[in-house]
């Protein structure tokens, strides 16, 4: 949001200006920390129109953003030197969302009670990871908070980031494929049927191909509902089938192995697993304790089974290192030589992060290159749809030529 504040500074003057700050209390600590005394802060205006907040608060979600927001704002505010239930019920106050409304009530009445905030944030399972509530309880434990808040909100953001990005590349080809298959069905159904009333009338023979392009086009003409009902229902199913659960570890097998998106998805599970695992270690949770919670962070089922396989050799008194040594087809080399490194320096979660943001940059350099190399990928696909069909209805026409001449 967008604040006019009028400040002191350290030397009597009086100085007025506009600045962006998650909230007042943020923007004032702010001014503070340049050595300047807040006299009046006056909200100016709101952030950017965010479609996912939008949605989310019409639908009752709490979305990524929302959560963001959450950490950054109640950090901001502890920093100040509120309480956390006054924080919480300045929040409350301020938020439009009807879902996250209930979960601050709910918040403010278990702190109130005397709860820990990471004990009523666990009772949210939907809206609060494992990952989010074991960052928040290290915090409260170590007496940071605040400092545990504003790590919360950093992972968040970068995780939310990477994946926007990763969307983002996919979406043009997703937009053209689906173009691609509404224009065909549209062509099969009005063009098709005028071409094979043509050739019946010239008595022509038609092909193999011609013929079967010639029954899709009666069939879409005829059923031209029932066909995009199937369309749905057929895109619905397939979704469906693919995010059920015995078909978890052949989906996760052809994505780590796809070509282009293999070579992603596995630095993109590598950097997630480096990043949780750094954030963990940074607000003083336990290194068995931190895997654990990675394990259920990453979505991979081939992932999953190697950090189930490193907590056990921890737990056991092996070097965390080992389990990264022996899958060097999922998580690269560099993962197990720098975690050594990081065991033997004493400085893992150091390690951990730079692992984490080489390969995150390492991504986000990919991804935009993606999108240019999907980009002839479709047009080859395309122009090989349409001249496929192109031929086949009009060879038709040159054996009426032939004939004529």
């Amino acid at each position: 949001m967008l604040f006019s504040y009028k400040a002191k500074t350290s030397s009597g003057e009086i100085m007025e200006g506009v600045m962006e700050a998650a909230d007042r209390f943020a923007l004032a600590k702010d001014l503070r920390t340049r050595g300047s005394t807040p006299l009046s802060i006056k909200e100016k205006g709101k952030r950017a129109f965010s479609p996912e907040q939008f949605f989310g608060s019409l639908f009752g979600r709490v979305g990524i953003g929302d959560k963001i927001l959450f950490c950054k704002n109640l950090s901001g505010m502890l920093r100040a030197g509120l309480s956390l239930a006054r924080a919480l019920a300045v929040l409350e106050k301020q938020t439009k969302n009807r879902a996250l409304n209930k979960v601050y009530a709910s918040l403010i009445t278990d702190i109130n009670a005397g709860e820990p905030l990471s004990d009523a944030l666990e009772k949210f399972p939907k809206v609060f990871s494992k990952l989010f509530v074991s960052m928040v309880r290290a915090g409260e434990e170590s007496g940071n908070l605040p400092g545990a808040l504003t790590e919360v909100g950093l992972s968040l953001e970068k995780a939310h980031a990477l994946t926007k990005k990763i969307r983002g590349a996919l979406i043009y080809p997703g937009i053209i494929l689906s173009a691609m298959v509404v224009i065909g069905i549209l062509m099969f159904a009005f063009v098709v049927p005028t071409l094979a009333s043509t050739f019946q009338e010239l008595g022509v023979t038609l092909p193999t191909s011609t013929r079967f392009f010639m029954g899709l086009g009666n069939f879409f003409s005829e059923h031209l509902a029932l066909t995009f009902i199937i369309l749905i229902l057929g895109m619905t199913g397939t979704v469906a089938l693919l995010r059920a659960r015995f078909m978890a570890r052949y989906v996760d097998f052809a994505v780590i192995h796809l070509p282009l998106i293999g070579p992603l998805a596995r630095e993109l599970n590598t950097a997630r697993t480096a990043r949780t695992i750094a954030s963990l270690l940074s607000s003083g949770v336990s290194i068995t304790r931190a895997i654990e919670v990675t394990e259920d962070v990453v979505q991979n089922i081939y992932y999953k089974r190697v950090l189930s396989e490193a907590r056990q050799a921890v737990e056991r008194g092996a070097p965390f290192s080992e389990a990264f040594e022996k899958h060097t087809k999922l998580y690269p080399i560099m993962m197990s030589e720098m975690t050594e490194v990081g065991e033997e320096t004493g400085k893992l979660s150091d390690m951990l992060s730079q692992i984490a943001t080489f390969y995150e940059e390492d991504i986000e350099g990919k991804t935009k290159n993606l999108s240019t190399v999907i980009e002839p990928l479709l047009m080859v696909v395309v122009g090989a749809g349409v001249g496929f069909f192109a031929i086949s209805m009009i060879s038709p026409l040159y054996s009426v030529l032939e004939e004529i001449q």
